[in-house]
């Protein structure tokens, strides 16, 4: 389906990295005029000038790809992956190498402002300066898909193609770290060697403190030649091998008699914080800025000797731990007794046992009773899932109506999904008695249209 040769001026792009254009007002005999309908482009960029080939119509919208383009934003940058573009078989990893990651970035403040305006009628008093890291060979969490194709006589591993279930013919990953992109040929290599080559759909990648680990999900036991197969590539690549045969808690270090010890770790140097995880656990994909993170949310929420702090969705203790060396004591809590348990393992191991607490409760459908039976805070340190932290925030809006009940003075709000937030914002500001003081993007993830962000809420 083609839409002609009209040309067609970008003004913006969406949270999944199309250019968002509008074809002409249409004139009706009577006199009266229809909007044009908004045109969802890939690969176009804002300011650009462009015709698309239309894949898709709708009453109010078109979808296409870009098919020539007579103005080129000065924006445009030729991308740093040969997997990566419009055609079939490219990489779905990333969707916005072809625009400059300083422009990336402004496009995701843009994304978080729109949101918080459109979603929530909220304006941050101030902006935050964006917080920026490398763009190339940040990326220490992954999961690849391995695909054996028998016609081929190949396996594939990487990402899947763009808009495709078929996993890309990748034989380099410029976002991952560089010495796991050049692993990937040696990976196909063997993958193809192995008996079980065709019951293997995934390796998980987690790369700590030196180390760096592969789980290979199994969907059959392995056979002894495999087990050699997999050591032998350990010893030449300098990996750890893990296998997981079922769901997540079978994950197990590749070993003669099972489970063997978790060594991957993580640093916070700031806090002189050391964080063991396993390569399966929830970890930020990407250190570099994530050391940018916590010390900017601490920074933010300036704990001081003698107050009381709650970590809402603590995890680990990624935040947990870093406030403990700030604040007279610090409550994390998580929905899962086993986050719990580790967080608290955590604590102990950096010496913070006597200034933390932790907490399993189902932070989905928390009550304004529960937030009394945990007493007052004077600072909170919100980061949810994509989800968001609406219970907690309708909790905080229903106290703040009924009175009586002391609201820290300082919410430090982590978001992995601007609209969530922005609809968590709106409850806080305009029913909670909360000011959004500041705002402003972490971009976590380059190259691609997720969007993190961090707000601050004070009350008067």
């Amino acid at each position: 389906m083609s839409s002609g040769f009209d040309w067609l001026e970008v003004e913006s792009l969406d949270l999944d990295a199309q250019g968002v254009a509008r074809r002409a007002n249409t004139e009706s005999p009577d006199g009266s005029s229809t909007p044009g309908k908004v045109v969802f482009i890939e690969g176009a960029l804002p300011g650009e000038r462009v015709q698309v080939n239309v894949s898709r119509k709708k009453n109010n919208w078109e979808q296409g790809q870009m098919s020539a383009l007579a103005r080129e934003s000065s924006q445009r940058v030729r991308p740093g992956c040969p997997h990566f573009g419009l055609h079939a078989g490219a990489c779905g990893g990333c969707k916005m190498q072809h625009l400059h990651p300083a422009a990336q970035v402004a496009v995701k403040q843009r994304v978080l402002e729109d949101n918080l305006w459109h979603l929530a009628k909220v304006k941050p008093e101030r902006l935050l300066r964006p917080i920026e890291g490398p763009a190339w060979g940040y990326r220490d969490r992954a999961r690849l898909s391995v695909r054996w194709v028998a016609k081929k006589d190949t396996v594939l591993v990487g990402f899947h193609e763009r808009k495709a279930r078929y996993v890309a013919d990748m034989k380099v990953c410029p976002v991952l770290p560089a010495h796991v992109s050049a692993m990937l040929m040696p990976l196909r290599a063997l993958i193809g060697a192995m008996d079980l080559r065709e019951q293997m759909p995934q390796i998980e990648l987690a790369a700590g403190e030196g180390v760096t680990a592969l789980v290979l999900r199994n969907l059959a036991p392995l056979s002894a030649a495999d087990v050699q197969r997999l050591r032998d590539f350990a010893a030449v690549h300098a990996v750890q091998w893990w296998l997981q045969p079922k769901g997540p808690e079978t994950v197990h270090l590749l070993a003669e008699g099972g489970p063997g010890q978790v060594t991957l770790a993580y640093r916070l140097p700031e806090f002189g914080i050391t964080m063991p995880f396993k390569p399966t656990d929830f970890t930020q994909v990407n250190p570099h800025i994530n050391r940018v993170l916590v010390d900017r949310a601490l920074r933010l929420l300036d704990p001081q000797p003698d107050e009381r702090v709650i970590d809402w969705f603590c995890g680990l203790g990624n935040f947990t731990l870093p406030l403990a060396t700030r604040a007279r004591q610090v409550l994390g809590i998580e929905g899962s007794e086993v986050l719990v348990a580790r967080a608290r393992d955590n604590a102990n191991l950096n010496g913070l046992a006597a200034k933390t607490a932790f907490e399993a409760r189902n932070l989905f459908d928390i009550t304004p009773a529960e937030l009394q039976a945990l007493g007052p805070a004077e600072r909170w340190l919100v980061d949810p899932p994509r989800e968001g932290a609406f219970a907690l925030a309708k909790a905080v809006a229903e106290l703040h109506a009924e009175g009586g009940f002391t609201l820290p003075r300082r919410i430090v709000y982590v978001s992995c999904n601007p609209a969530t937030l922005a609809r968590d914002a709106g409850l806080l500001v305009h029913q909670g008695g909360y000011r959004c003081s500041l705002a402003g993007v972490v971009n976590m993830f380059p190259h691609t249209a997720h969007v993190e962000s961090m707000a601050v809420f004070d009350r008067p």
